[in-house]
């Protein structure tokens, strides 16, 4: 029987893990609403410019520009700056399990993630992220967002561990597959109980235990 490999290192997602996606459908469809925008009109413009943006290579200014701010607005970019941070809501649970496996293992954790970059930061900042995760492979800055496979070989290069000491968390199933496709074992994520029972039955306690993955 081959014999598993512990892992040193966690990498995990961010939104639809840690937090809620930073600005889904859902919460544009709120500002929709609330600020009295054209859903269609603003959706059509979101998705020609936000893998630009997730990417580093606008500011959040010219993001709203080309998507909302295009035209005269009754509302200020503050106030609508203002509406989207507050879009993010923490998964405590989460939160707390990945706190409890760096300090029962004393697992490396590295965020690799899809985030634009004002947002990425105040998440970061707001939810304390940094107190836990050692570094952050954001799609900002690395300009580079999944699916493509080379922000995961950046992130083992960062954090040089190799690929098979690595587990990862996802929500995603296309990017679990694309991690798994490089030698990481992954997690599908679909909610906080039955990640527990996957990192359990890879051999660590969702108690925070001294058991190896």
């Amino acid at each position: 029987m081959k014999k598993t490999i512990p892992a040193t290192t966690l990498f995990l997602d961010i939104g639809g893990v840690l937090l809620t996606d930073g600005w889904q459908h859902e919460s544009r469809r709120k500002a929709a609403v609330k600020f009295g925008l054209d859903i269609n009109e603003m959706e059509d413009r979101h998705h020609i410019t936000f893998d630009t943006y997730e990417e580093g290579k606008l500011t959040l200014d010219e993001y709203l520009t080309r998507v909302v701010f295009y035209q005269k607005r009754q509302f200020t970019r503050a106030m609508f700056r203002n509406f989207i941070f507050e879009q993010s809501e923490a998964y405590a649970d989460m939160i707390n399990l990945s706190i409890r496996l760096k300090a029962g293992y004393g697992l490396k954790i590295a965020a690799v993630s899809n985030e634009a970059r004002e947002l990425n930061e105040y998440r970061i900042h707001k939810f304390k992220l940094d107190s836990f995760i050692d570094c952050f492979i954001s799609s900002c800055y690395v300009h580079i967002r999944k699916p493509d496979e080379d922000i995961f070989r950046l992130a083992l290069n960062i954090i040089q561990t190799p690929a098979q000491e690595v587990l990862y968390i996802e929500n995603t199933p296309m990017f679990v597959n694309i991690a798994e496709g490089l030698g990481i074992r992954s997690i599908l994520h679909t909610d906080y109980k039955s990640t527990c029972g996957k990192l359990a039955s890879l051999g660590l306690l969702d108690t925070g235990g001294a058991r190896q993955v």
